[in-house]
């Protein structure tokens, strides 16, 4: 036998209303998170020429590559403007920051022998020996308070 439609759909409505009322007591009032602002404070660039590309990740497993992450957040700024660059909107949560100095505003990360020929940096001044950080070393909190961060950029070539 087959209900007819508009039964259906008062039993969904009727399944909604008590899924809420249920839940209800247990966030306990709980509200969202505020989200908040990542400055970075960007140090050592050599030149004013060119962009800075800097990506905000909470995904450990494609840090630094933020373009494997789809919720990455990207930031894109003139050299000229300043050093420093911001990421608005964050919610609290494990994050780290990945930053090159795009001197000749190509979109990518120069190399010459798979030596970068651009600066770079890494949130918490993570260091680098063969490669990049791993994301536990760049990882910083963030709660509903601004954070101010400084990077410092580093050229090899």
């Amino acid at each position: 036998m087959t209900l007819p439609a508009r039964h259906w759909r008062k039993t969904r409505r009727a399944a909604a209303s008590a899924l809420l009322g249920a839940t209800a007591p247990l966030l306990g009032g709980a509200t969202m998170p505020s989200p908040s602002t990542v400055t970075v404070d960007i140090e050592g660039l050599r030149s004013t020429r060119g962009l800075i590309q800097a990506c905000l990740t909470a995904d450990p497993i494609t840090f630094p590559d933020c373009q494997k992450d789809p919720q990455a957040r990207h930031v894109t700024a003139t050299a000229a403007d300043g050093p420093s660059v911001v990421f608005r909107h964050v919610l609290p949560g494990r994050y780290a920051i990945a930053l090159f100095h795009d001197e000749n505003a190509n979109g990518r990360m120069d190399k010459v022998l798979m030596v970068p020929r651009e600066g770079f940096g890494f949130s918490r001044d993570a260091p680098i020996r063969f490669g990049p950080p791993r994301f536990d070393a760049a990882e910083f909190p963030l709660g509903e308070a601004a954070l101010v961060t400084p990077i410092k950029v580093r050229y090899l070539l």
